[in-house]
């Protein structure tokens, strides 16, 4: 385990940043600690031993290492400060990294399982970790999902032994930026499109963050349909791709209504893993999820019987295409973590005819490509939030002949103020579009807080307006 860190300024007070913060604590380093307001964590923090700064612009002379929430950008002023100095700035999972306890009699720490890309993270990610149980691993999720990793690589069991012995991970570009050293035993870039340009400062910035993962890692995954994904996996030197076709070597795939391995098998024509219909997640977005989820498995040595049941034991997420309810032949289906146009379009391809919901804050991603392509099968449209009218102008453009509602919200900033109101009247409008057979699907394609306070509360809000239908 590292030795100490000397005095540890942890800037953002969050579920990542209070994690990091206590796990310092403990270890005994020096902790000082900013935010733009304070937290009720503060009052704990502080018991512990830890200094409270308030709002800085600077960090203190006596700061050897600044751990940053990953909301923060990098052009915040106490960072660029901190870059001046020539201190080393670093988000919680590098912290974390650093942060690793042997496994048993002084083996190597746990490794980790490491997933990103623009959409699908969670689901693989939590698809992974229900393959590694599977498999025999003490296995968690952790980091962007599930507990912060700083507590996960730290956390021991009643014998004083590492609690886990393999780590499924979940890593958002905004996390990536500030790592430099995590080594994943395998790792996995499902898709890169257009979202986050506004925090990156573009689009090749954000690809790159991304492609961080792969740097030091002895396996990188890929979905070879996704172009951007697919170079960057092409250029490690062992790259292994996933298909929805028929898979080559070097390859997982799907042949006969079957998912395939040809990439780990000893075998020539591969070995089978688990057949599609056995899975409890749908959609070819899914199928690719569960086809990376068993790449890393197989990386981690987990047998092609034990990815086979894991795959089929999960059961998906919440707000990730669940049926909320059917009401006069018309289904509603909530895909609320649809945030960016990529994962709009993935959910609406998983439908004939959609009265399709969408809208919210945009985050600089261009939605053109999207509603040209999705235009044939919408039957009507509901739009919502702040950037709503730039939907309404592409789908002037691309879909003129579509019938479309906007319904007037987010306008004045308010967080969750009327969001539940604001969702009962997009419902009611998608309801006088849609006819028996469609499928009412709220996919935004942007995200929540411009109205709601996070993608889940959308979610609710949405299920209770359905429900309310009776």
């Amino acid at each position: 385990m590292v030795g100490r860190l000397g005095t540890v300024l942890v800037a953002g007070l969050g579920v990542s940043g209070a994690a990091a913060a206590r796990v310092l604590l403990a270890r005994g380093d020096d902790v000082a600690l900013t935010d733009a307001a304070e937290p009720a964590v503060v009052g704990e923090l502080v018991a512990a031993g830890a200094r409270w700064l308030g709002p800085v612009t600077a960090p203190p002379q006596d700061v050897d290492l600044v751990v940053t929430s990953p909301g923060w950008r990098p052009e915040h002023p106490l960072l660029q400060a901190a870059a001046a100095r020539g201190l080393e700035v670093v988000g919680e999972p590098e912290l974390a990294w650093r942060l690793r306890t042997p496994g048993p009699d002084g083996g190597a720490p746990a490794p980790w399982y490491a997933v990103t890309g623009t959409n699908g993270k969670t689901t693989t990610v939590t698809m992974l970790e229900q393959v590694l149980l599977a498999g025999g691993r003490r296995a968690v999720a952790a980091g962007n999902v599930g507990r912060p990793l700083v507590e996960v690589v730290t956390a021991r069991d009643a014998d004083g032994r590492p609690s886990f012995d393999a780590v499924a991970v979940e890593l958002s570009s905004f996390q990536l930026h500030w790592s430099s050293s995590i080594a994943p035993a395998a790792a996995a870039v499902l898709n890169v499109a257009d979202d986050h340009v506004d925090w990156h400062g573009s689009f090749e910035a954000y690809r790159d963050a991304k492609a961080r993962l792969l740097r030091l890692a002895p396996v990188a995954v890929g979905d070879a349909g996704d172009p951007v994904a697919a170079a960057l996996v092409a250029r490690h030197r062992h790259p292994v791709t996933v298909t929805l076709g028929e898979p080559t070597r070097g390859q997982l795939g799907v042949r006969a209504g079957s998912l395939v391995d040809r990439a780990f098998s000893a075998t020539p024509a591969g070995e089978l893993l688990v057949e599609l219909d056995a899975l409890q997640v749908r959609g070819p977005h899914n199928t690719v999820n569960a086809l990376v989820a068993a790449a890393l498995a197989r990386a981690a040595g987990v047998d092609a019987e034990a990815v086979g049941r894991g795959l089929a034991a999960f059961r998906g997420g919440a707000h990730r295409n669940v049926l909320v309810g059917t009401v006069d032949g018309v289904d509603f289906v909530d895909d609320s973590k649809a945030t960016n146009p990529h994962a709009a379009g993935a959910s609406l391809a998983a439908y004939p005819r959609v009265v399709w919901i969408a809208g919210g804050l945009l985050k600089g991603a261009d939605v053109d490509p999207l509603v040209a392509a999705v235009a044939p099968r919408l039957a009507g449209v509901v739009l919502l939030g702040r950037d709503r009218e730039q939907l309404a102008r592409s789908l002037a453009r691309h879909a003129p002949s579509v019938p479309r509602t906007v319904v007037p919200s987010g306008d004045d900033g308010a967080v969750g103020a009327d969001g539940d109101s604001v969702m009962r009247e997009v419902v009611a409008a998608a309801v006088r579009l849609a006819h028996p057979g469609d499928t009412v699907l709220l996919a935004p394609a942007a995200a929540s807080m411009d109205v709601f306070t996070d993608y889940a509360h959308r979610g609710r809000a949405f299920a209770d307006a359905v429900r309310a239908l009776g």
